[in-house]
């Protein structure tokens, strides 16, 4: 489905919502515009490259990806490839934009069915007050709408033991349950950046430069088998978080990604100024996401 100029300028309105809030969450994200500002790497923030920002869900009849999609289908975006990670229990689809300029998106969902009963049970105590699919109530033509939903609890603020219990056996369950829809990450493209920072390798010496911690699982630079897609990202920062009964909890917050996007065989000899973005590594690669999902893992952030 091509999208419409009017579903587009829809679009605009969602994903400027979701950055503007995504910045004021992440300290993380400011001191690296403002350096990359200051190193004279771009003259301004609008001159980063979104590769693709992604979102956590719930595997439950009336939430996760089949609801959460229905958005971003109805703006001209297209359901890619799947993915399977075993061991961490999820399922995950990426999704090609409608327009160059705006960033792919990266759907996980947490297959809720194969935890534990005990963890079951916690989950659905608190997606049961979602009676239906609640994309189904918006009118998705409405920016402001759409925005003011992906930033609104779907349920009641969890209990620090319930997610204290679910972060025994499902990082990403706690860190869903407490976050919802909030915006996971965002990726900046480092590929189109000025020689010396146009590298993952090159630009993750910039960042750890100005203090900047990386991930570490799977090496601080993740590498798909073909190597045309290379990938890092930020520790996410803990947060002071408010629970139900008044309680409080510093727990993982959200991180900023990296990704260096390689030219296809078919056009290595296309010169620089005439390189696109169909021109290069398209997609993701489950092995690198695996390693990038552990951004909010206790192993990172309890470093």
């Amino acid at each position: 489905m091509e999208a419409k100029s009017d579903q587009l300028a829809t679009l605009d309105i969602v994903l400027d919502g979701l950055m503007r809030r995504y910045k004021e969450r992440v300290p993380d994200v400011g001191t690296i515009l403002h350096a990359m500002v200051s190193e004279g790497i771009i003259s301004n923030t609008n001159d980063i490259e979104n590769d693709h920002i992604a979102f956590r869900t719930m595997g439950v009849p009336q939430l996760g990806v089949q609801s959460f999609e229905k958005i971003f289908l109805h703006y001209g975006y297209e359901k890619r490839d799947h993915y399977f990670f075993e061991g961490k229990k999820l399922d995950a689809w990426w999704y090609s934009p409608p327009r160059e300029s705006d960033p792919r998106i990266f759907v996980s969902e947490l297959r809720v069915s194969d935890l534990s009963e005990e963890a079951q049970r916690i989950i659905h105590s608190y997606t049961d007050e979602v009676k239906n699919d609640p994309a189904d109530s918006l009118n998705l033509d409405n920016g402001l709408e759409v925005d003011a939903f992906l930033h609104k609890p779907l349920w009641r603020t969890p209990t620090v033991s319930d997610y204290q219990t679910l972060l025994e056996e499902s990082e990403y369950a706690a860190w869903v349950i407490y976050n919802r829809y909030y915006l996971n990450h965002f990726t900046i493209s480092v590929h189109n950046l000025p020689e010396g920072y146009n590298t993952v390798a090159g630009f993750n010496a910039f960042l750890e430069k100005i203090g900047i911690r990386l991930n570490t699982s799977g090496g601080k630079i993740k590498v798909s088998p073909d190597g045309g897609l290379l990938q890092s990202s930020t520790v996410a920062e803990m947060i002071d978080a408010a629970f139900a009964n008044g309680e409080n909890l510093r727990i993982s917050g959200s991180y900023v990604e990296f990704a260096e996007r390689k030219v296809l065989p078919d056009f290595k000899d296309l010169p620089a100024s005439e390189i696109l973005r169909k021109h290069r590594r398209d997609g993701f690669e489950a092995g690198n996401a695996d390693k990038i999902f552990e951004s909010t893992y206790t192993t990172q952030t309890g470093k």
